[in-house]
Protein backbone atom coordinates (compact mmCIF):
# COMPACT_ATOMS: atom_id res chain seq x y z
CA UNK A 1 0.00 0.00 0.00
CA UNK A 2 1.08 3.45 -0.32
CA UNK A 3 0.67 6.07 2.33
CA UNK A 4 -0.18 9.81 2.38
CA UNK A 5 2.64 11.93 1.53
CA UNK A 6 1.45 14.73 3.75
CA UNK A 7 0.52 12.55 6.78
CA UNK A 8 4.42 10.49 6.26
CA UNK A 9 5.79 13.91 5.84
CA UNK A 10 4.76 15.70 8.45
CA UNK A 11 6.54 15.12 12.46
CA UNK A 12 5.33 12.70 14.95
CA UNK A 13 3.75 13.83 17.69
CA UNK A 14 6.18 15.87 19.77
CA UNK A 15 4.57 14.67 22.89
CA UNK A 16 5.37 10.92 21.67
CA UNK A 17 8.68 11.92 20.61
CA UNK A 18 9.50 13.51 24.37
CA UNK A 19 8.00 10.69 26.55
CA UNK A 20 9.87 8.14 24.21
CA UNK A 21 13.32 10.09 25.99
CA UNK A 22 11.80 8.61 29.33
CA UNK A 23 13.53 5.12 28.76
CA UNK A 24 17.09 6.36 28.25
CA UNK A 25 16.77 8.87 31.64
CA UNK A 26 19.38 7.27 34.67
CA UNK A 27 16.84 7.03 37.15
CA UNK A 28 19.11 9.00 39.61
CA UNK A 29 16.50 10.97 40.98
CA UNK A 30 12.47 11.26 41.03
CA UNK A 31 11.05 12.16 37.74
CA UNK A 32 10.17 15.66 37.30
CA UNK A 33 7.36 15.59 34.78
CA UNK A 34 6.64 19.13 33.13
CA UNK A 35 5.96 17.61 29.74
CA UNK A 36 2.05 17.35 29.82
CA UNK A 37 -0.21 20.23 30.49
CA UNK A 38 -2.35 17.97 33.28
CA UNK A 39 -4.05 18.41 36.48
CA UNK A 40 -2.20 16.83 39.28
CA UNK A 41 -5.75 16.19 41.06
CA UNK A 42 -8.64 13.97 40.10
CA UNK A 43 -12.41 15.35 39.27
CA UNK A 44 -15.07 16.40 41.90
CA UNK A 45 -16.39 13.57 44.01
CA UNK A 46 -20.11 15.07 42.31
CA UNK A 47 -18.92 14.35 38.93
CA UNK A 48 -17.33 10.89 39.76
CA UNK A 49 -20.22 9.74 41.79
CA UNK A 50 -22.52 10.95 39.09
CA UNK A 51 -20.65 9.27 36.64
CA UNK A 52 -20.96 5.76 37.69
CA UNK A 53 -24.94 6.61 38.28
CA UNK A 54 -24.77 6.83 34.92
CA UNK A 55 -23.04 3.61 34.19
CA UNK A 56 -25.60 1.41 35.80
CA UNK A 57 -28.47 3.35 33.64
CA UNK A 58 -30.42 1.18 30.37
CA UNK A 59 -29.25 4.05 28.39
CA UNK A 60 -25.85 5.02 29.74
CA UNK A 61 -23.75 4.11 27.19
CA UNK A 62 -25.92 5.12 24.25
CA UNK A 63 -25.40 7.57 21.49
CA UNK A 64 -26.30 11.54 22.49
CA UNK A 65 -27.72 13.58 19.75
CA UNK A 66 -25.54 14.85 17.28
CA UNK A 67 -24.66 18.59 19.08
CA UNK A 68 -24.13 16.92 22.28
CA UNK A 69 -26.43 16.25 25.27
CA UNK A 70 -28.91 18.65 25.74
CA UNK A 71 -28.48 19.20 29.56
CA UNK A 72 -24.66 19.94 28.92
CA UNK A 73 -24.82 22.25 26.46
CA UNK A 74 -27.85 24.14 28.09
CA UNK A 75 -25.23 24.11 30.97
CA UNK A 76 -22.31 25.23 29.20
CA UNK A 77 -24.63 28.27 27.30
CA UNK A 78 -25.34 29.16 30.95
CA UNK A 79 -21.91 29.14 31.99
CA UNK A 80 -20.28 30.91 29.20
CA UNK A 81 -23.11 33.30 29.73
CA UNK A 82 -22.10 34.35 32.87
CA UNK A 83 -18.27 34.32 32.40
CA UNK A 84 -18.74 36.88 29.20
CA UNK A 85 -21.59 38.93 30.73
CA UNK A 86 -23.32 38.49 27.42
CA UNK A 87 -26.03 35.57 26.11
CA UNK A 88 -24.65 32.42 24.12
CA UNK A 89 -27.41 30.15 23.05
CA UNK A 90 -26.98 26.02 23.61
CA UNK A 91 -27.95 26.28 19.77
CA UNK A 92 -24.74 28.13 19.46
CA UNK A 93 -22.74 25.08 20.03
CA UNK A 94 -21.63 21.48 19.56
CA UNK A 95 -19.69 19.57 21.69
CA UNK A 96 -16.64 17.86 20.49
CA UNK A 97 -14.14 14.86 21.49
CA UNK A 98 -11.92 17.64 23.06
CA UNK A 99 -10.35 21.05 21.90
CA UNK A 100 -8.39 19.40 19.20
CA UNK A 101 -11.06 17.91 18.05
CA UNK A 102 -12.74 20.79 18.09
CA UNK A 103 -10.02 23.04 16.12
CA UNK A 104 -9.74 19.84 13.48
CA UNK A 105 -13.55 20.01 12.74
CA UNK A 106 -13.23 23.54 12.45
CA UNK A 107 -9.94 23.86 10.46
CA UNK A 108 -11.58 21.19 7.82
CA UNK A 109 -14.89 22.82 7.41
CA UNK A 110 -13.48 26.44 6.73
CA UNK A 111 -10.16 26.00 4.23
CA UNK A 112 -9.23 23.43 1.08
CA UNK A 113 -5.62 22.39 0.32
CA UNK A 114 -3.81 25.57 -1.33
CA UNK A 115 -5.70 27.84 1.65
CA UNK A 116 -3.81 29.53 4.10
CA UNK A 117 -4.48 30.49 8.28
CA UNK A 118 -2.43 32.32 10.06
CA UNK A 119 -0.76 31.12 13.50
CA UNK A 120 0.68 33.34 15.79
CA UNK A 121 4.12 32.05 16.65
CA UNK A 122 4.63 29.85 19.22
CA UNK A 123 1.83 27.82 17.79
CA UNK A 124 0.23 25.00 19.34
CA UNK A 125 1.93 21.65 17.36
CA UNK A 126 -1.33 19.80 17.08
CA UNK A 127 -3.13 22.54 14.92
CA UNK A 128 0.04 23.63 12.45
CA UNK A 129 0.64 19.60 12.10
CA UNK A 130 -3.24 19.12 11.31
CA UNK A 131 -3.07 22.48 9.11
CA UNK A 132 -0.07 21.27 7.33
CA UNK A 133 -1.53 16.97 6.93
CA UNK A 134 -4.59 18.78 4.62
CA UNK A 135 -2.73 20.66 2.24
CA UNK A 136 -3.49 24.17 4.45
CA UNK A 137 -0.41 26.40 4.00
CA UNK A 138 0.28 28.40 7.67
CA UNK A 139 1.27 32.13 7.78
CA UNK A 140 3.35 32.51 10.76
CA UNK A 141 2.62 35.82 13.07
CA UNK A 142 5.80 37.10 14.61
CA UNK A 143 4.74 38.15 18.35
CA UNK A 144 5.92 41.24 20.23
CA UNK A 145 9.14 41.11 22.42
CA UNK A 146 6.24 40.86 25.26
CA UNK A 147 5.01 37.80 23.27
CA UNK A 148 1.71 39.50 22.18
CA UNK A 149 0.51 39.59 19.01
CA UNK A 150 -0.27 42.77 17.16
CA UNK A 151 -3.62 42.56 14.58
CA UNK A 152 -1.99 45.32 12.36
CA UNK A 153 0.84 43.25 11.78
CA UNK A 154 -1.75 39.55 11.10
CA UNK A 155 -3.29 42.26 8.77
CA UNK A 156 -0.23 42.35 6.65
CA UNK A 157 -0.24 38.63 5.83
CA UNK A 158 -3.74 38.39 4.71
CA UNK A 159 -3.96 37.06 1.10
CA UNK A 160 -6.70 36.33 -0.91
CA UNK A 161 -6.12 32.70 0.17
CA UNK A 162 -6.64 33.43 4.09
CA UNK A 163 -9.34 31.84 6.08
CA UNK A 164 -8.84 31.91 9.46
CA UNK A 165 -6.49 33.40 12.32
CA UNK A 166 -5.87 31.23 14.90
CA UNK A 167 -5.07 32.86 18.54
CA UNK A 168 -4.68 30.57 21.78
CA UNK A 169 -5.34 32.30 25.20
CA UNK A 170 -4.00 31.57 27.79
CA UNK A 171 -1.23 30.59 25.29
CA UNK A 172 -0.29 26.67 25.08
CA UNK A 173 2.81 26.84 25.11
CA UNK A 174 3.77 30.50 26.12
CA UNK A 175 1.10 31.04 28.80
CA UNK A 176 0.75 34.57 27.41
CA UNK A 177 -3.18 35.95 28.11
CA UNK A 178 -4.75 38.80 25.63
CA UNK A 179 -6.44 41.17 26.74
CA UNK A 180 -10.06 42.32 25.72
CA UNK A 181 -8.11 45.20 23.47
CA UNK A 182 -6.09 43.06 21.45
CA UNK A 183 -8.59 40.44 20.60
CA UNK A 184 -10.99 43.31 19.95
CA UNK A 185 -8.18 44.49 17.54
CA UNK A 186 -8.05 40.99 15.39
CA UNK A 187 -11.56 40.22 15.79
CA UNK A 188 -11.87 43.87 13.64
CA UNK A 189 -9.63 42.69 11.34
CA UNK A 190 -10.81 39.56 10.91
CA UNK A 191 -14.56 41.27 10.21
CA UNK A 192 -13.12 43.29 7.73
CA UNK A 193 -11.71 40.59 5.39
CA UNK A 194 -14.38 38.26 5.70
CA UNK A 195 -12.36 35.66 7.56
CA UNK A 196 -12.92 33.37 10.91
CA UNK A 197 -11.25 34.50 13.95
CA UNK A 198 -10.82 31.28 15.82
CA UNK A 199 -10.54 31.69 19.58
CA UNK A 200 -8.83 28.70 21.56
CA UNK A 201 -10.07 29.47 25.20
CA UNK A 202 -9.01 26.06 26.64
CA UNK A 203 -7.41 27.65 29.87
CA UNK A 204 -10.01 30.49 30.03
CA UNK A 205 -10.54 29.79 33.71
CA UNK A 206 -7.07 30.18 34.90
CA UNK A 207 -6.46 33.39 34.33
CA UNK A 208 -5.35 36.04 36.90
CA UNK A 209 -9.05 37.91 36.98
CA UNK A 210 -12.68 36.88 37.01
CA UNK A 211 -13.73 39.41 34.73
CA UNK A 212 -14.31 38.25 30.77
CA UNK A 213 -11.66 37.07 28.85
CA UNK A 214 -13.31 39.15 25.87
CA UNK A 215 -16.12 41.20 25.04
CA UNK A 216 -17.11 39.57 21.76
CA UNK A 217 -19.97 38.03 22.45
CA UNK A 218 -21.68 41.41 22.71
CA UNK A 219 -21.82 42.03 18.79
CA UNK A 220 -25.14 40.51 17.91
CA UNK A 221 -23.26 39.58 14.96
CA UNK A 222 -20.20 37.61 16.62
CA UNK A 223 -21.05 33.98 14.86
CA UNK A 224 -20.56 36.01 11.28
CA UNK A 225 -16.70 35.98 12.62
CA UNK A 226 -15.75 34.60 15.55
CA UNK A 227 -15.19 30.65 16.83
CA UNK A 228 -14.71 30.21 20.10
CA UNK A 229 -13.12 27.10 21.19
CA UNK A 230 -13.31 25.51 24.45
CA UNK A 231 -12.34 22.48 26.35
CA UNK A 232 -13.11 20.49 29.90
CA UNK A 233 -10.33 18.73 30.31
CA UNK A 234 -7.98 20.90 32.40
CA UNK A 235 -11.36 23.05 34.19
CA UNK A 236 -12.71 20.07 35.36
CA UNK A 237 -9.56 18.08 35.45
CA UNK A 238 -11.01 15.18 32.93
CA UNK A 239 -8.44 15.08 30.02
CA UNK A 240 -8.98 11.36 29.06
CA UNK A 241 -12.94 11.48 28.75
CA UNK A 242 -12.37 14.21 25.69
CA UNK A 243 -15.11 16.51 25.67
CA UNK A 244 -14.76 20.07 24.15
CA UNK A 245 -17.01 22.58 22.10
CA UNK A 246 -16.94 24.48 19.32
CA UNK A 247 -19.34 27.57 19.67
CA UNK A 248 -20.25 29.04 16.23
CA UNK A 249 -22.58 29.85 13.80
CA UNK A 250 -25.35 27.40 13.03
CA UNK A 251 -23.74 27.43 9.29
CA UNK A 252 -20.40 26.27 10.31
CA UNK A 253 -22.07 24.41 13.32
CA UNK A 254 -23.75 22.28 10.62
CA UNK A 255 -20.46 21.26 8.78
CA UNK A 256 -19.03 20.66 11.99
CA UNK A 257 -21.64 18.09 12.58
CA UNK A 258 -21.58 16.57 9.03
CA UNK A 259 -17.76 15.59 10.06
CA UNK A 260 -18.07 14.71 13.29
CA UNK A 261 -20.78 12.04 12.62
CA UNK A 262 -17.83 10.73 9.70
CA UNK A 263 -14.91 10.35 12.65
CA UNK A 264 -16.92 10.00 15.90
CA UNK A 265 -20.63 10.01 15.50
CA UNK A 266 -20.89 11.47 18.97
CA UNK A 267 -18.25 12.46 21.81
CA UNK A 268 -18.28 9.77 24.61
CA UNK A 269 -21.36 9.95 26.65
CA UNK A 270 -19.45 9.34 29.94
CA UNK A 271 -17.22 12.28 29.32
CA UNK A 272 -20.44 14.41 28.56
CA UNK A 273 -22.05 12.94 31.84
CA UNK A 274 -18.75 13.99 33.78
CA UNK A 275 -18.49 17.65 32.16
CA UNK A 276 -22.46 18.36 32.80
CA UNK A 277 -22.00 17.40 36.57
CA UNK A 278 -18.75 19.54 37.03
CA UNK A 279 -20.53 22.39 35.54
CA UNK A 280 -24.02 21.90 37.25
CA UNK A 281 -22.72 21.27 41.23
CA UNK A 282 -18.78 21.74 41.17
CA UNK A 283 -18.65 24.86 40.67
CA UNK A 284 -16.79 26.18 44.40
CA UNK A 285 -14.43 23.26 43.60
CA UNK A 286 -13.47 24.60 39.86
CA UNK A 287 -12.62 27.80 41.64
CA UNK A 288 -10.43 26.11 43.92
CA UNK A 289 -8.47 24.25 41.53
CA UNK A 290 -7.60 27.40 39.58
CA UNK A 291 -6.36 29.15 42.64
CA UNK A 292 -4.40 26.24 43.07
CA UNK A 293 -2.77 26.32 39.90
CA UNK A 294 -2.80 30.16 39.97
CA UNK A 295 -0.26 29.41 43.00
CA UNK A 296 1.85 27.13 41.52
CA UNK A 297 2.97 29.21 38.36
CA UNK A 298 3.38 32.38 41.02
CA UNK A 299 5.40 29.19 43.01
CA UNK A 300 7.23 29.11 38.87
CA UNK A 301 8.07 32.86 38.93
CA UNK A 302 9.66 32.52 42.13
CA UNK A 303 11.92 29.62 41.10
CA UNK A 304 13.08 31.30 38.13
CA UNK A 305 13.32 34.89 38.86
CA UNK A 306 16.76 34.91 39.49
CA UNK A 307 17.49 32.93 36.72
CA UNK A 308 19.12 29.65 37.96
CA UNK A 309 21.97 29.01 35.95
CA UNK A 310 21.11 31.73 32.87
CA UNK A 311 17.81 30.30 32.18
CA UNK A 312 15.17 32.42 31.72
CA UNK A 313 11.63 32.65 32.20
CA UNK A 314 10.12 34.27 28.87
CA UNK A 315 6.32 34.30 29.75
CA UNK A 316 3.89 31.90 32.24
CA UNK A 317 0.33 32.09 32.42
CA UNK A 318 -2.39 29.13 31.97
CA UNK A 319 -0.38 25.95 33.01
CA UNK A 320 2.87 27.15 31.21
CA UNK A 321 6.18 28.55 31.46
CA UNK A 322 7.88 29.61 28.33
CA UNK A 323 11.51 29.19 29.09
CA UNK A 324 15.30 30.17 27.00
CA UNK A 325 18.26 28.00 27.86
CA UNK A 326 21.51 29.83 28.06
CA UNK A 327 22.94 27.28 25.48
CA UNK A 328 23.76 28.97 22.71
CA UNK A 329 26.04 26.66 20.62
CA UNK A 330 23.56 23.31 21.17
CA UNK A 331 20.26 22.49 19.92
CA UNK A 332 17.56 22.37 21.92
CA UNK A 333 16.46 19.31 21.45
CA UNK A 334 19.78 17.74 22.78
CA UNK A 335 19.32 20.50 26.07
CA UNK A 336 15.43 18.53 26.46
CA UNK A 337 17.32 14.89 25.78
CA UNK A 338 19.97 15.86 28.14
CA UNK A 339 17.37 17.70 31.06
CA UNK A 340 15.47 14.25 31.19
CA UNK A 341 18.30 11.66 31.08
CA UNK A 342 20.94 13.17 33.11
CA UNK A 343 18.60 15.13 35.27
CA UNK A 344 15.47 13.35 35.21
CA UNK A 345 13.12 16.63 34.09
CA UNK A 346 11.11 16.10 31.41
CA UNK A 347 10.22 19.47 28.91
CA UNK A 348 9.34 19.94 25.52
CA UNK A 349 11.49 21.16 23.33
CA UNK A 350 10.38 24.46 21.80
CA UNK A 351 11.67 23.29 17.93
CA UNK A 352 7.73 21.47 18.65
CA UNK A 353 5.68 25.12 18.39
CA UNK A 354 8.58 26.91 16.15
CA UNK A 355 9.70 26.67 12.75
CA UNK A 356 12.81 27.26 13.82
CA UNK A 357 15.44 26.70 16.74
CA UNK A 358 15.16 29.90 19.23
CA UNK A 359 16.78 28.32 22.88
CA UNK A 360 13.15 27.65 23.92
CA UNK A 361 11.63 25.03 25.70
CA UNK A 362 7.62 24.80 27.57
CA UNK A 363 7.57 23.29 31.21
CA UNK A 364 4.06 22.55 32.31
CA UNK A 365 3.84 23.19 35.89
CA UNK A 366 0.26 21.69 36.33
CA UNK A 367 1.41 17.72 37.68
CA UNK A 368 4.19 18.89 39.55
CA UNK A 369 4.17 19.83 43.74
CA UNK A 370 5.24 23.84 44.48
CA UNK A 371 8.44 21.54 45.90
CA UNK A 372 8.51 20.13 42.86
CA UNK A 373 9.28 23.46 40.93
CA UNK A 374 11.59 24.55 43.34
CA UNK A 375 13.75 21.78 42.64
CA UNK A 376 13.29 22.49 39.04
CA UNK A 377 14.82 25.25 39.65
CA UNK A 378 18.11 23.56 40.91
CA UNK A 379 18.34 20.62 38.66
CA UNK A 380 18.06 23.34 35.52
CA UNK A 381 20.78 25.30 37.72
CA UNK A 382 22.46 22.27 38.33
CA UNK A 383 22.51 21.52 34.72
CA UNK A 384 23.83 25.09 33.60
CA UNK A 385 26.78 24.29 36.21
CA UNK A 386 27.69 20.93 34.91
CA UNK A 387 27.91 22.20 31.10
CA UNK A 388 28.82 25.76 31.54
CA UNK A 389 31.14 25.30 34.26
Amino acid sequence: MRLSPRTVHEIDSPMGATYALLAGRSGERALLDLAQAAPSYPPAIEMNEHVARVAHEPNGAAYVPAPGLPRLREAFAADLGHAYQSPVGAGQMVVTAGCNQAFCLVAQSLTEPGDEVIEVLPYYFNYDMWLRMNGVVPRYLEPGPDLVPDPEAAEALITPRTRAIVLVTPGNPSGVTLTPDVLAGFYEVAKRHDIALILDETYRSFRDTAQPAHELFADPDWDRTLVSLHSFSKDLAIPGYRVGAVVASPELSRQVMKLLDCVAICPPRIGQEAAWAGLASAQEWRRARANEIADKRRRLETALADRPGGFELMSSGGFFGWIRHPFAGRPTDEVVRDLVIRYDTLVIPGTAFLPDDRQMFRASFGNVSGAGLTEFAERLELMAKDLLG
